[in-house]
């Protein structure tokens, strides 16, 4: 049997896990990632989440194959630089030669989003499929892509900023700059958005009654308000639905994967959420084959797919 190390390095925590060749997490430790600080600070804190898991695991680092790291931002997979990431400081930061100076083993890195994609690739809702779109819809809207079983970043490690495609011409504005973004309207912020102002302009809607208050409203609020009949949480739901639907037709029409899937807080709505959404699809989507559509799913492995996607990095290499 082989081992791996994963690490899903995030801005509140690092998390380390053991994985073996059949992509079963063994144990798992976490430290606090404590931003902001020093890029080596946070590299000896994961390297000593590593070692913990491993001890938990009930091995030693001579049994381990290698590393994965799955890191925000932009990370140079070739060089194991970390060229951006704004939630840690990091600017250019060696993160692979930094953790081989402290553990001797190879290290991989990637992206977190496109990691966790292949770890739902490997292991999950895509297991054993070769061309894959991953969504996850939280602050923001997270992308990951899979082409003939290989994570696809751009030539400059940079590409799967699926929420930056624009759909509404000088829309919301988006924290990116533009305006009318997919992240606008499809993450769970913009759930949160237009179930606000649909709150202050309809005082007597239910969606008062479920939230408590405007601060208390979250990306669940809508949903219950549509379950409970509240027709202005409907038309909520309605109107987030298109805006989704929208940006999925655009990747499924320019991509045309085996998968597409959903993940983050909303995927938990499963079939409510994703019946409207392939009706959209189905009126969307160019396909001159009728046979062969995109399947359109909810994520399954939930947070291990980022430690297992960053385990089997090495795979990649």
């Amino acid at each position: 049997m082989k081992y791996y190390i994963g690490i899903d390095l995030g801005g509140t925590e690092i998390k380390a896990g053991v994985v073996d060749e059949n992509y079963k997490i063994l144990s798992k430790a976490g430290v606090p990632t404590n931003c902001p600080r020093p890029a080596n600070e946070i590299v000896k804190d994961m390297c000593r989440a590593a070692l913990i898991a491993v001890e938990k695991a009930g091995l030693t680092k001579d049994q381990i194959e290698w590393i994965g790291v799955g890191t925000p931002g932009t990370a140079d997979v070739e060089k194991g630089v970390v060229e951006y990431a704004n939630n840690l400081g990091f600017s250019f930061v060696p993160l692979a030669d930094m953790m081989k100076e402290i553990i001797d083993l190879p290290v991989h890195i990637a992206n977190d989003a496109n990691a966790a994609v292949y770890g739902e690739a490997l292991a999950g809702c895509a297991k054993d499929v070769q061309n894959v779109v991953g969504i996850t819809l939280g602050t923001g809207v997270g992308g990951g892509i899979i082409i003939d079983g290989k994570i696809y970043c751009g030539f400059n490690f940079a590409g799967a900023e699926l929420g930056h495609i624009v759909i509404e011409y000088n829309g919301r504005p988006c924290t990116c700059g533009r305006k009318g973004c997919w992240e606008a309207y499809s993450s769970a912020t913009g759930l949160i958005n237009m179930t606000k102002e649909s709150m202050q302009a309809h005082p007597d809607s239910k969606m008062w009654e479920i939230a408590g208050s405007l601060d208390k409203v979250n990306g669940r609020t809508a949903y219950d308000g549509m379950r409970a009949g509240d027709k202005d949480a409907i038309a909520v739901v309605d109107m987030y639905v298109e805006y989704l639907g929208c940006g999925l037709a655009n990747i499924v029409n320019i991509f045309q994967p085996e998968i597409l899937f959903i993940g983050g807080g909303i995927s938990k709505e499963g079939e409510t959420l994703l019946r409207p959404l392939r009706a959209i699809l189905e009126r969307e989507c160019y396909s001159v084959n009728e046979n062969r559509r995109t399947k359109l799913v909810c994520a399954t492995l939930g947070n291990d797919a980022g430690l297992i996607g960053a385990a089997m990095l090495g795979k990649l290499a």
